[in-house]
């Protein structure tokens, strides 16, 4: 089956691409989720006439997300955790921490555009890459620090 897609799907193509995928992955999945459109000929000639538009709207996409990667690039991020004996972390710094950070700096998005492989769990400077666009990652600087020890009432 012959779609164009609407979307930049990772594994297949590019938004205004046309592809051949199986008739199932097509119809019930793609077409559903308004990523593609049947590659019928009045759909072919609306992909020629639309992919001005396709290929300004992709342009648009890389350079915010090049202006967000500078943004991001340019963070400090330390975060404090509390540590045991060893200098190990009680917890974890996730992905979740860490987009909780991006977004009080004013950077909203999605959680899973940080590839962070395994939650940290030691104290350190780490380099987490966003992805951002598919031509465009981030690179986060993380300090973890150990936090300051809370005084226990006795």
């Amino acid at each position: 089956m012959k779609i164009i897609l609407i979307e930049n799907v990772p594994s297949l193509g590019k938004a205004g691409d046309l592809v051949q995928v199986a008739p199932g992955y097509g119809r019930n999945y793609l077409i559903p989720q308004k990523q593609a459109l049947e590659a019928s000929p009045a759909n072919i000639q609306l992909l020629e006439r639309q992919k001005k538009v396709f290929l300004q709207k992709a342009g648009n996409e890389k350079h915010r997300a090049m202006e967000m990667a500078a943004q991001i690039d340019s963070l400090p991020c330390t975060l404090s955790r509390p540590v045991g004996e060893s200098e190990k972390l009680f917890g974890s710094v996730t992905s979740l921490d860490l987009q909780k950070f991006l977004s009080e700096k004013g950077v909203s998005l999605d959680r899973r555009k940080i590839h962070l492989p395994a939650p940290i769990k030691m104290l350190g400077t780490f380099t987490i890459p966003i992805k951002l666009h598919p031509e465009v990652i981030a690179q986060l600087k993380v300090e973890v620090v150990p936090a300051p020890p809370t005084k226990e009432k006795s």
